[in-house]
């Protein structure tokens, strides 16, 4: 009894038209343009912001990190970045982990 009205649901999907896979490619590439545009796009945008930034990087500039330290760039290398963060207390990050470069003055009037 339930066998021959399995077998007559699937004969009877089987002749359906073939339209139904054409929509469901273009969902998903739609969806992927979709997603493109919502988070790839401006991750990107982001990326390439933060690395100018980071080669724009000059001694005395003043700076935050990425883990929150303030201080002011005493020297740089290549892939590094020494920053003086009080009196005879200097620091050494990755030149990726700079966060924002902060206006002058930014450190005197914290504190």
């Amino acid at each position: 009894m339930f066998i021959a009205s399995a077998h007559a649901q699937t004969s009877a999907a089987a002749g359906a038209p073939a339209g139904g896979e054409l929509f469901q490619i273009a969902f998903l590439i739609g969806l992927f343009v979709l997603f493109y545009f919502i988070a790839i796009r401006p991750q990107r945008k982001r990326q390439k912001e933060h690395q100018a930034m980071v080669a724009a990087l000059e001694k005395g500039n003043e700076v935050v990190t990425s883990s929150g330290i303030l201080g002011r760039i005493a020297s740089l290398d290549d892939n590094y970045v020494v920053i003086t963060v009080a009196d005879k207390v200097d620091l050494k990050f990755q030149r990726i982990h700079i966060h924002a470069v902060l206006p002058k003055g930014t450190l005197k009037s914290i504190g």
